[in-house]
């Protein structure tokens, strides 16, 4: 494999290659897609120490426009596009789209998020591009996939929530479907990205042969409710399907702060009972299993909420401890300092070349053996374009 050369600028990022070799290394990665499903996707696959370079438009990824308390960047772009090389190519100009073909020729894996029916019209379809390199791994992100009346409809994470079903489950019962906010779908959707580039090139290692492989966001948003998605025959249209079991379970409001309970086991529950004082419930059968505990809820979750008030979410996460599942409602500014995520090395030091310095989140899994590089910064827009341009110009002469 060809890399890009490190580059040494003081106010540079540092590189991939620190840190430890991942068991991606020597993959190159060209990302050309947009928003989070795939930009995160290749993310993770940097982090498992592929090298990968993002490719943009002009314009840059729309990401980089999206409202940020930031001054110069996006916050979710540097969020979703950590521990890459940065280029800008115009796919609509003659040379870029050589230089793309050139790097396609080097690389392993190429992603995108285009609409099924414009790859062919930029040239970059899966079979001009297996044409030039056929052990390509081409990994298409769409909103509802390749085939069907919606394929060229623009997905987007909420609107796939909406369409789905994930919503109306999501509110109460008789209210208002409810926003799952915080984009569950697209990063669901770039964990099976990952996963799937991921078997696609140790398949590849068998037959020596790249291939397609399709990320949709509708496919993402049915996946996440394979728990939900079963209809046994016989049964109405209208079932319950809803995972919120036990009754209690959910959060509830407590003398400073919200709390998270689930007690569905036979030892959570008797937990709970006798910690909270209410060791009346378990004294009746009424109340002694988890689907009967559902049926009463509107009799047992006053009676939890009243003894909740004594303390503060804090407080009863204290006295649960290990013997009720639970958790005080907190913000995700308490994650970048909070004792496990600093325990699991969660979080990391980035530079940035015009945000200065930030922290960010690091990786999302780990390997105990190829524990993979340190990530950098998300890049500048075309960061790193004269060093990208210059290997594909070096790999066109070479051919």
């Amino acid at each position: 494999m060809n890399t890009v050369p490190t580059h040494a600028s003081p106010a540079s990022n540092p590189q991939p290659g620190t840190g430890g070799v991942g068991p991606l290394a020597g993959i190159r990665v060209l990302d050309l897609s947009a928003y989070i499903a795939g930009p995160y996707g290749c993310s993770l696959l940097a982090d498992q120490g592929a090298e990968v370079i993002k490719v943009e438009p002009p314009a840059g990824d729309n990401l980089r426009k999206y409202p940020s308390t930031l001054a110069t960047e996006s916050r979710a772009f540097l969020g979703v596009n950590r521990s890459k090389l940065g280029v800008v190519l115009d796919l609509k100009q003659s040379e870029d789209l050589e230089r793309l073909y050139a790097l396609v020729r080097s690389a392993d894996v190429l992603v995108h998020n285009f609409r099924p029916s414009v790859p062919a019209r930029l040239g970059i379809d899966y079979e001009r591009l297996a044409s030039i390199n056929p052990r390509l791994i081409y990994c298409a992100v769409t909103g509802y996939g390749d085939k069907g009346p919606l394929k060229d409809k623009a997905g987007y994470d909420q609107v796939l929530q909406t369409l789905t079903g994930m919503c109306t489950l999501q509110g109460k019962q008789d209210g208002p479907p409810e926003i799952l906010y915080g984009s569950v779908v697209d990063y669901y959707a770039a964990a099976l990205l990952s996963g799937a580039v991921s078997s696609a090139l140790f398949e590849r290692e068998r037959s020596g042969k790249g291939q397609s492989v399709g990320i949709s966001l509708l496919r993402s948003a049915l996946a996440m409710q394979s728990a939900r998605l079963v209809w046994a025959e016989g049964e109405p249209s209208n079932i319950g399907r809803d995972m919120r079991s036990g009754g209690i379970t959910g959060l509830h409001p407590t003398r400073e702060g919200y709390l998270y309970l689930s007690a569905n086991t036979v030892h959570f529950w008797t937990a709970l009972c006798r910690k909270t004082g209410l060791d009346e419930l378990l004294q009746t059968d009424r109340y002694d299993t988890v689907r009967k505990r559902a049926q009463h809820r509107d009799e047992i979750v006053p009676l939890l909420r009243q003894a909740l008030q004594r303390h503060s979410a804090l407080e009863w996460e204290s006295i649960f401890g290990e013997e009720v599942p639970c958790a005080a409602a907190r913000s995700v500014e308490d994650m970048f300092d909070f004792p496990q995520v600093q325990a699991e090395d969660m979080i990391a030091e980035y530079t940035h070349p015009v945000v200065g310095a930030y922290r960010g989140f690091k990786h999302a899994m780990t390997f105990s053996r190829t524990p993979g590089p340190d990530p950098f910064a998300a890049p500048a827009l075309d960061q790193h374009g004269a060093l990208v341009k210059a290997d594909a110009d070096r790999l066109r002469h070479e051919d």
